[in-house]
């Protein structure tokens, strides 16, 4: 008891149990005026996409400024297939097809467009002449949905107009995209939308763990945390570009790490109450052993998030930046107000109890001693249901998804089938860009033309000023396609020193190369970062060895997971009826791994810190193990599911890239609270038996905890 009370964690329980009015009022106050913050703080947030020192980002840059429009938007392609017998040579059709640009020119005034009308370029008109498209770069207005309320208005000036009878359909990615989305509702209501499904979804798996009023309580602390977190983003987005993503991953991610920590702190409470302990003395119990749990928890998703500082995107650095603030508010939340309500009112709140709360659940131990008893033919089968995922996702492929996957129905979609109907296909959405500031652009674009995978080189004379010239490079397949990607290699490789290449598709090729060429340095970190925290924790080597290793493995299979559904398209089709993607959106595996590594290492804190705890009162590991699964198995099971709806609410959000994302956040999630911790952990623990507590005098003085070399085990009787 002694022991207990010199811990840390006592002591400040301690003074927050004897300043209980205080910290409730401060917390109090703090989360009406974060409330009032919300509006602004999401205001704060940026669109903005930067890749400095980058070729395209840079070229992009310099076309936007030169031509007010262009860049790293991808243009608006409005489409005409005129009727069988009727070419674009046709009488009138020409006439015809200018009064329907004009139409366009009038709604986009600030607009760049080029056609067959403007250039009498053969490159917009197909083999048969039957089928022409004009290419429309707008202003960039920054945002993740640039360019899709431009595809709208061009979609809505050009409703009803047809050309020899044939109507002019508006495709191009945004518009996809737009036809993809629900219309342009306000980020901040759709996130606040996603929250409340979320939290309702998450109410009703708490209400079946706790059987009492006590299920409002993690929902609590949850609406504490979420709106505090964004008062802290606030004034860091003052002082610096905070990505607009930030406001979604606090709000769905923040719900679900609050709801686990509470969760965990609570369940404790009760089953230290449930032995007939004092209920101040249960809640100092509790944050001795379930609060430590917390707050290393909560360290080592925060270090997994602001890892991302490493990559060279200031994107992804502020979403590491801000994203770390969600477990570490959510963590003090749990160590300083949710004590004051468990000392005050749970009591009152645990009624009625239904569930006995002091002995470890029937299923779980009996489910942990099956696993024990048949310890390698449960660590091979769940290891080689991972193994099979994580295999798939070496054949990952990065970039935006393929057009035919991001709208299934519509306008945009109709436009795009005629582009592949007559032969062109894909390429018109996302072209390349080059910008000649110097030398002979006529004889630039007859080079690049001759390059294997460019369908045509588009030069209108009017698109040369200041000195500078520019280019449209069409490629024979989608410039966001591996294929595509190969194309802008050749496309730079021979293009002369003084042409640049920029466009939507060169960029997001630009970001692969500056986000995966630093990844292995981000998941280096990550995994010394973490090893180093768990050893502490557990007092061992072996155990955050093999946490590290598990979580990657875990991470893997999720994105397996994606690769499979989405990218391969089994499964995306038949539950969203969108078709393969044929690629994962460069950003996902990225932002997937830093979250899942982070989230993933709750439920490892979770249960090892109960099996370190039993191994510490001198059972054997195998009885250390059985208690672990037992005491925690239910926790950590609806630990999960909470936050797997959370990612399931995501998931109904438009947008074929956020059905991605939350696809493989909540298969990793899932993977991680079943086949990872509720089989191959135990059974490899049963397997590695004393050896799970090794740690030497020399790490052990090093980390400042006491040398554990494993003691003879007689092993249990099952």
């Amino acid at each position: 008891m002694n022991a207990v009370l010199r811990h840390p964690l006592a002591k400040s329980t301690c003074w927050v149990l004897a300043h209980r009015r205080l910290v409730a009022g401060f917390w109090i106050l703090l989360t009406i005026a974060a409330i009032a913050a919300i509006k602004p703080a999401g205001n704060a947030l940026s669109g903005e996409f930067t890749l400095p020192g980058r070729e395209s980002f840079e070229t992009n840059s310099e076309i936007a400024s030169t031509y007010g429009n262009g860049g790293d938007v991808a243009p608006i392609v409005p489409v005409i297939t005129l009727p069988q017998g009727t070419t674009v040579d046709s009488p009138g059709v020409v006439r015809e097809m200018d009064a329907a640009l004009n139409r366009l020119d009038e709604a986009l005034p600030k607009a760049r467009i080029a056609s067959y009308t403007s250039t009498g370029d053969p490159a917009f008109v197909s083999r048969d002449r039957r089928t022409t498209f004009a290419l429309v770069y707008i202003p960039h207005r920054g945002g993740f949905e640039a360019g899709q309320a431009e595809a709208r208005e061009a979609q809505a000036a050009l409703d009803g107009v047809t050309v020899a009878g044939s109507p002019v359909e508006v495709t191009g990615l945004e518009a996809l995209r737009a036809d993809s989305a629900s219309g342009d509702g306000d980020t901040s209501v759709s996130a606040l939308l996603e929250v409340l499904v979320a939290g309702a979804g998450a109410l009703i798996v708490l209400a079946f763990v706790f059987g009492s009023f006590m299920a409002i309580l993690p929902l609590l602390m949850a609406a504490v945390a979420i709106p505090t977190t964004f008062l802290l983003v606030w004034p860091l987005a003052s002082v610096t570009d905070v990505s607009i993503v930030v406001q979604y991953l606090v709000a769905l991610v923040g719900l679900g790490i609050a709801i686990d920590y509470a969760l965990l702190v609570v369940m404790r409470w009760r089953e230290e109450r449930g032995r007939g302990i004092g209920n101040e003395l249960a809640v100092q119990n509790a944050m001795v052993h379930s609060g430590s749990a917390v707050v290393f928890s909560g360290t080592t998703v925060a270090i997994a998030l602001l890892a991302l500082v490493v990559l060279p995107v200031p994107f992804l650095r502020s979403v590491g930046i801000a994203g770390m603030l969600i477990p570490l508010v959510s963590a003090v939340v749990a160590i300083t107000l949710l004590p004051v309500v468990l000392a005050t009112i749970g009591p009152r709140l645990d009624w009625p109890r239904t569930r006995r709360a002091d002995r470890a659940g029937r299923f779980w131990t009996a489910w942990a001693q099956a696993v024990v008893r048949n310890r390698w033919p449960a660590a091979v089968a769940s290891a080689a249901v991972l193994a099979a995922l994580a295999a798939a996702a070496l054949g990952i492929q990065l970039g935006n998804p393929r057009a035919e996957s991001l709208a299934q129905t519509g306008t945009a979609r109709a436009g795009f089938e005629k582009l592949r109907e007559a032969g062109i296909g894909a390429g018109p959405l996302s072209p390349f860009d080059a910008l000649a500031r110097a030398g002979d652009p006529g004889g630039v674009a007859d080079t690049l033309a001759d390059l294997e995978g460019v369908q045509a080189v588009i030069a209108p004379e009017d698109w040369r000023r200041d000195g500078r010239a520019l280019m449209t490079i069409v490629p024979t397949e989608d410039g966001n396609s591996p294929g595509g990607r190969d194309t802008l290699d050749r496309i730079r490789a021979s293009a002369p020193a003084e042409v640049r290449v920029g466009g939507q598709a060169a960029q997001s090729s630009d970001f692969i190369d500056a986000v995966y060429a630093n990844f292995p340095l981000l998941v280096g970190l990550i995994a010394a970062f973490t090893f180093v925290l768990l050893a502490r924790a557990f007092r061992s080597l072996v155990l955050p060895l093999k946490a590290v290793l598990l979580n990657l493995v875990s991470v893997a299979a999720a994105c397996g997971v994606m690769v499979l559904v989405w990218q391969n398209g089994h499964g995306s089709e038949a539950i969203w009826g969108i078709e393969a993607t044929g690629a994962l959106t460069v950003d996902i595996p990225v932002l997937a791994f830093a979250f899942l590594f982070g989230v993933s290492m709750d439920y490892q804190v979770f249960i090892i810190s109960r099996m370190r705890e039993a191994y510490d009162r001198g059972d054997s590991t195998e009885i250390a193990v059985i208690e672990g699964i037992g005491r925690t198995g239910r926790l950590v099971t609806s630990a999960a599911l909470i936050l797997g709806l959370a990612f399931v609410a995501l998931s109904a959000s438009p947008g074929t890239e956020i059905k991605v994302a939350a696809t493989g956040l909540a298969a990793g999630i899932l993977l991680d609270a079943t086949i990872v911790r509720a089989i191959l952990v135990p059974a490899v623990m049963a397997i590695l038996g004393r050896w799970n507590w090794w740690l030497p005098p020399w790490p052990a003085r090093m980390l400042r905890v006491k040398p554990s070399l494993g003691r003879g085990e007689a092993g249990a009787r099952l």
